[in-house]
C-alpha cells in the first residue's frame, strides 16, 4: 500500500494553526505524509542592475532562512511530535501555481489550504488562493475555515 501525501499550503502559525491542526489530524487518521509548502511571493525584475540583483539575492536568502526558522521548522516539529511524517519547503513565486505544481510533482492525493480571510476588493475581483487552487489543482483541495 502506498502512503498518501497531503500538500499543505502553510502561511504561518497565527494564520494557519487550524490548517496545520486539520492536516495533522487527517494525516494521523490516514497514515499520510505531510508536505508543507510556504510560498514567498517575489517578483523577478529583469531590468535590474547587477548590484541590485546581488542585493535582491542576498535579501532573498535572508528571507528564506527566516521563513525556514520561524515558519516551517516549528510546524514540522508539531507534526512530528504528533507522530506524523512531515517535510517542508519554501518556494518563491505565485502561491496558487507553486502549490498546484508541487502537488502534481509529488503525485499528492490532496491539497490542504486555509480559507482566505481577506475581504478586499482585489481578493473578490481576482480570487483567493483557495479559489485558485480549487480551479486549477489536479487533486482534491480541502479548504479549512
Amino acid at each position: 500500500m502506498t502512503t498518501e501525501t497531503f500538500v499543505v499550503a502553510y502561511e504561518c502559525e497565527e494564520d494557519s494553526s487550524s490548517v496545520l491542526a486539520y492536516a495533522i489530524a487527517r494525516a494521523q487518521k490516514d497514515g499520510a505524509l505531510l508536505h508543507l509548502v510556504h510560498v514567498l511571493e517575489w517578483s523577478p525584475y529583469t531590468f535590474l542592475t547587477p548590484q541590485e540583483i546581488e542585493e535582491r539575492t542576498t535579501r532573498r536568502k535572508q528571507e528564506m532562512t527566516r521563513a525556514q526558522e520561524a515558519i516551517i521548522d516549528p510546524a514540522l516539529a508539531k507534526a512530528r511530535a504528533a507522530g506524523v511524517e512531515a517535510n517542508g519547503e519554501i518556494r518563491f513565486g505565485q502561491v496558487v501555481e507553486i502549490i498546484s505544481e508541487t502537488a502534481t510533482k509529488l503525485n499528492a492525493d490532496m491539497i490542504i489550504v486555509g480559507r482566505s480571510g481577506s475581504n478586499s476588493v482585489a481578493a473578490r475581483v481576482f480570487g483567493s488562493v483557495p479559489l485558485g487552487l480549487a480551479q486549477i489543482a489536479k487533486v482534491p483541495t480541502v479548504i479549512v475555515p
